[in-house]
């Protein structure tokens, strides 16, 4: 793996983990068109740990009140509501690991599924009306449409940011749950592929893994405070789009 390719992997996991594009499904194609293949995923657990440092970095403020009002009632249901919404991708993992794994493996799978994102993607421009707040079955439903997102190719803000929009959730508050969401969902994917990685490190793989996570945080920071922009000004489907003409083009081409 070259410093070119760990630049490369580090600016396709931070761009596309937070516009509704797919990063996963990003990766699969950037890895298989740069014949990129490390034992136990390493460069994924490496462009995912940039990509959480982004979110915690521009979350920090919403981090810190929830800790600190953790005894208060409206803390206490915000939190219980993130929990309930990460259930459904814990369930997926366990019971259809071996179902995601193939899932990596294939091109063809992820431009499928990037198509399904972007009729999703547009489908969330039809509601207008978005003055409801996030409650138990709103945020079991995001939870859900997060734990589809797991498969390459549907994007997991995509899929969460567009289900609270349909659901009727104002585009700040859904951008703001989705990305706190995004928290325990990336952690726990860097924990579980960093159980399965096998792999001697030397100096030769570790400086491009250091700057691949390096650039995968700072291109995902600015990605987001992008995302969080066209979010307020109505523009979150225009990645649709993108995502079907993505999609259709490596359907055919790879």
């Amino acid at each position: 793996m070259s410093l070119i390719d760990a630049v490369i992997i580090g600016l396709v996991q931070g761009i596309t983990e937070f516009l509704p594009i797919s990063s996963s499904g990003h990766l699969v194609i950037f890895q298989h068109l740069l014949n990129i293949n490390l034992p136990g995923n390493l460069i994924e657990v490496a462009a995912h740990f940039g990509t959480l440092c982004s979110i915690v970095l521009i979350y920090w403020n919403e981090i810190i009140k929830l800790i600190i009002d953790f005894k208060s009632d409206k803390a206490q249901k915000y939190l219980l509501l993130l929990i309930v919404a990460t259930l459904p991708s814990i369930i997926f993992v366990l019971f259809a690991k071996s179902f995601i794994l193939e899932m990596f493996e294939s091109v063809k799978s992820v431009s499928i599924a990037l198509i399904i994102t972007g009729l999703v993607l547009l489908l969330s421009s039809f509601t207008k009306n978005r003055d409801k707040k996030i409650n138990l079955s709103k945020g079991l439903l995001v939870g859900i449409a997060q734990a589809f997102a797991i498969i390459p190719g549907i994007s997991r803000s995509g899929m969460t940011i567009s289900t609270a929009l349909i659901a009727g959730v104002p585009s700040k508050e859904a951008a703001k749950f989705s990305f706190l969401l995004a928290i325990p969902a990336i952690l726990g994917a860097i924990i579980i592929t960093a159980i399965d990685i096998q792999y001697e490190f030397d100096n030769a793989i570790m400086f491009p893994i250091i700057l691949t996570s390096v650039v995968s945080f700072i291109s995902g920071y600015f990605a987001l405070k992008i995302l969080i922009r066209l979010l307020e000004a109505g523009k979150f489907y225009y990645f649709a789009y993108y995502c079907l003409l993505l999609g259709i083009f490596t359907l055919i081409m790879l």
